[in-house]
């Protein structure tokens, strides 16, 4: 087997999902025997989320400055700064998951401090401002070769930009999300104050705008008038982006509506919570409550599946993608109310003895391993086109 130099570019540190997939396919490239280096920018002090199977970089920021623009900026020129070092590691494969390390490559690839990259699009974002549009369109319109984790992102790649790109699985861990009780399931829920008896309904990603959290407020106060002891358990939202405006919409919700957030609440908002923490939270959820109004995949879905919990997603791709009728509780994503209705279906109506069955199959379909031989695949004819030896 040929041996693989990999960079693997991701733009945080964070549990997000681009970040959870560039983590978990640098480790699975590693297993099959690759070198391979997870690489990001981040302040002083922090690490990774969890622990990682492969060597790992962190790009040191400077005190970041000024509004999103002026910070993106400067997150971009860190990982300039990092690769233009005459000291700096050099890769066979360099592979950005995100419009900021992608913008970094598409502007080394200028100054020919690197031959090309590959740059994995898992959504884009919406940007009044003309720099951050234009960052984010450089990103892949630069790239050797652009791949995506959903046809409905390849599909819109084609349409609105004309970039041929190519589709590459997601993946899900069946060594860490399981139907099976751990021993800290209890102390979790304790800990949470996830105490009231009631179904327990959570929504991952926190409290941002394509992930539809003020409608699933406003659906679950429609769920407490039939289930009064009921919980939202609302976890994460470490987002680079600024959502202040949209939570301060969210707060003021909440404060109509007379609801306490807290241990033991109704309403429960954590943000970021331990990885170690996240298995046992889709075990003692009743229902994922994940209806976005934009995604790239939807990692936690699978996740939720194979943990033994019923999930409510949109009636959109890339949902219908990948999932088929049975597998899931579909809802209208704009509408509260078709969003409550599924809330209790989930509860009341899912045949959740169907689950292991659903969750075998998609647990086939969706490997970490079959993800990172495609990769390879891709990496190789790449190489190859370029005319490279490898190490």
């Amino acid at each position: 087997m040929q041996r693989l130099r990999i960079a693997m570019l991701t733009h945080s540190v964070n549990p997000r999902g681009g970040v959870v997939h560039a983590m978990q396919l640098a480790e699975a490239l590693q297993d099959l025997g690759h070198d391979v280096t997870l690489i990001a920018a981040t302040e002083p002090g922090k690490n990774f989320f969890r622990a990682v199977r492969c060597q790992t970089t962190l790009i040191p920021l400077p005190t970041l400055s000024g509004d999103l623009v002026a910070t993106v900026g400067q997150r971009i020129q860190a990982y300039i700064d990092y690769f233009s070092r005459s000291d700096a590691e050099t890769f066979d494969i360099y592979h950005a998951q995100d419009a900021i390390s992608g913008c970094a490559m598409a502007r080394l690839g200028e100054r020919g401090i690197v031959d090309g990259f590959i740059r994995t699009v898992h959504h884009l974002d919406q940007f009044d401002d003309g720099s951050l549009a234009a960052w984010q369109s450089r990103s892949f319109l630069a790239a050797q070769q652009v791949l995506c984790v959903s046809r409905d992102w390849q599909d819109k790649l084609h349409n609105q930009h004309g970039i041929t790109a190519v589709q590459v699985n997601n993946g899900v861990d069946t060594q860490r999300y399981s139907p099976i009780p751990q021993a800290n399931d209890e102390k979790l829920r304790q800990s949470l104050g996830l105490t009231r008896g009631g179904p327990i309904f959570l929504a991952v990603g926190g409290i941002e705008a394509r992930k539809n959290t003020l409608r699933i407020f406003a659906a679950f106060r429609q769920v407490l008038q039939k289930r009064p002891d009921a919980q939202l358990l609302i976890v994460g939202g470490a987002s680079l982006l600024n959502h202040d405006e949209y939570r301060q919409r969210f707060n003021a919700a909440v404060a109509e509506s007379g609801l306490q957030d807290g241990p033991g609440q109704s309403l429960i908002i954590t943000g970021p919570l331990p990885d170690a923490d996240m298995p046992g939270l889709f075990r003692l959820a009743d229902a994922l409550v994940f209806p976005s109004l934009t995604e790239g995949f939807g990692l936690v879905v699978l996740e939720a599946i194979i943990s033994g919990t019923p999930a409510i997603v949109s009636l959109r791709p890339p949902f219908t993608d990948y999932l088929k009728y049975q597998d899931c509780i579909w809802t209208d994503p704009e509408d509260s109310a078709a969003i409550s209705i599924a809330m209790n279906a989930a509860i009341d109506d899912f045949p959740k003895a169907s689950l292991p069955k659903i969750a075998q199959r998609l647990s086939e379909e969706f490997s970490w391993a079959q993800s990172a031989n495609s990769h390879l695949e891709i990496y190789r004819s790449l190489i190859n086109a370029q005319g490279t030896q490898y190490a």
